[in-house]
This record gives C-alpha cells, structure tokens and sequence, in this order.
C-alpha cells in the first residue's frame, strides 16, 4: 500500500482524489472535506472527524458557563 500519490488540478480547480485514499478514509461521495492550508501543504480531513478532534481537545478545558460563573464569583469577591 503506497501513501503517496500523484494527482493533477483539473479544469476549474478540481482534483479528483484517489479511490484507495477514498475507501480507506470512507469517504463516500458527498462527504464533507474540509481544506486546512499549513506551513506544509494542504491538509483533507472529513468535516466530522475534523469537529471530533476538536472536541476531544477541548474537553476537560471546561465551558463558557463555568468561565463565567468563576468571573462572577471572583468580581463578587472583590
């Protein structure tokens, strides 16, 4: 199995990305991609998994509702 493949910009930007990519990922037609422009290059993730990492990073980090109940209790407390 390679990780390496050659694609080309098509006419009105599109790239056509590979079937084994697409059946390794799951990506069905349809499937939401999000492009994120790095330092390195572009980055293709499916929309969910992109919202699953982020809400893996964020949880324990609390809520906007405990960041301003603590607000609160500190400006009441001063």
């Amino acid at each position: 199995m390679s990780d390496t493949f050659r694609v080309q910009v098509g006419e009105k930007g599109r790239v056509v990305i590979p079937a084994e990519i697409r059946a390794r990922h799951r990506w069905a037609q349809g499937t939401a991609l999000v492009a994120i422009d790095t330092e390195h290059g572009v980055q293709l993730m499916a929309q969910e998994d992109l919202l699953s990492a982020l809400r893996g990073s964020m949880q324990g980090k609390g809520t906007v509702a405990e960041f301003l109940s603590e607000r609160r209790a500190a400006a009441a407390a001063e």
